[in-house]
């Protein structure tokens, strides 16, 4: 194993715990959101949750959707964050394979 393949590892490692860093915090949104719901408190824009959602991050807004029951009427969390996934995964396979 030679410098550049230990570069390349780390690079791999910083990019998948940004991305889990980042699902985790979509994750957290929805049910701070759920609980601001709950107590009829300042809400979290869904702006600011399908942004969070859009930044690689929809994995974690679909768990967060389905673990605390949250936006599971609305069509755009329904169809919306699927949809980011696939987009997301498609994205990351073509980044992974050049």
């Amino acid at each position: 194993m030679n410098g550049t393949d230990t570069l390349s590892r780390l690079g791999n490692m910083w990019w998948a715990f940004a991305l889990l860093a980042m699902n985790f915090l979509s994750f957290s949104l929805m049910g701070a959101d759920k609980a601001r719901a709950r107590s009829k408190r300042r809400r979290i824009s869904e702006r600011a949750l399908l942004l969070a959602s859009a930044c690689f991050a929809s994995a974690g807004g679909i768990l967060g959707m389905l673990v605390f029951r949250h936006k599971t009427k609305h069509l755009k969390f329904i169809v919306g964050l699927p949809a980011m996934l696939a987009l997301h995964a498609v994205i990351i396979f073509l980044l992974a394979v050049q």
